[in-house]
């Protein structure tokens, strides 16, 4: 075996020529990571979902489970994609936990792996946008303030077209970047960790525009009330 072959077999990522010169393994194992990220995402959902539970706030559970959503949204887009935002470009040789946090899943995306211009982008958008507005939207709510449904339909509408983005660009590369058909990296990691991303956007820009839309026709009504009074 040639230098060069030697080369491209020193990652774990598809396809397997890329070429990854300054790739460190990671020491972490697969178990840790995950752990972290579910962990992590567990703890802001339930001192969420406890937040909510106060008699101050009169939500129902759906209501109680969109804001959890959004509160794990700010710790994912902020922390996490925030991380891969500011140093992608030193990711595949970098050993902290985030970083290996984004080695692993680029097994299942190696997009990540080589900072591909289209992921970089996206990513930093969400970071610098949808993780923000996404603590936002949980004050909103527990606050009641009149704004929460436009701030939901906002940032409901950009996670989805990201995520149609993020599908689409890599249906059009032929599926390259992942070990096509693997249960974990191909199904696990890519498929199913980002369908959720279409799927409860969806289910939520549905609901914001029966919301505003319910608004709406009362505020027309009300107007109209006025105008034959008048």
């Amino acid at each position: 075996m040639d230098a060069s072959s030697t080369v491209k077999a020193s990652h774990p990522f598809w396809p397997r020529d890329l070429l990854i010169p300054n790739y460190v393994p990671n020491d972490r194992s697969m178990s840790e990571i995950l752990v972290f990220l579910f962990s992590g995402s567990g703890v802001f959902l339930f001192v969420t979902w406890i937040i909510t539970g106060r008699k101050s706030c009169i939500l129902s559970t759906w209501r109680r489970l969109a804001v959890c959503w959004f509160a794990v949204c700010g710790f994912i887009h902020g922390v996490i994609e925030g991380w891969f935002s500011m140093y992608y470009d030193i990711i595949p040789g970098d050993q902290s936990f985030l970083s290996q946090l984004w080695k692993e899943y680029s097994k299942g995306d190696s997009r990540y792996a080589i900072a591909d211009n289209f992921t970089v982008c996206m990513e930093t958008v969400t970071a610098c946008l949808w993780g923000p507005f996404s603590f936002w939207v949980v004050f909103a709510f527990l606050a009641n303030k009149p704004y929460r449904f436009v701030l939901q339909l906002i940032i409901s509408l950009g996670q989805l077209y990201g995520a149609v983005l993020y599908f689409y660009t890599e249906h059009r590369d032929g599926y390259i970047h992942s070990e096509y058909g693997h249960p974990i990296y191909f199904w696990f990691y890519f498929m199913f960790m980002n369908l959720i991303w279409i799927v409860i956007p969806l289910l939520l820009i549905v609901d914001a525009w029966k919301q505003l839309s319910a608004a709406q026709t009362n505020a027309d009504n009300t107007v109209s009330k006025k105008s034959k009074r008048n």
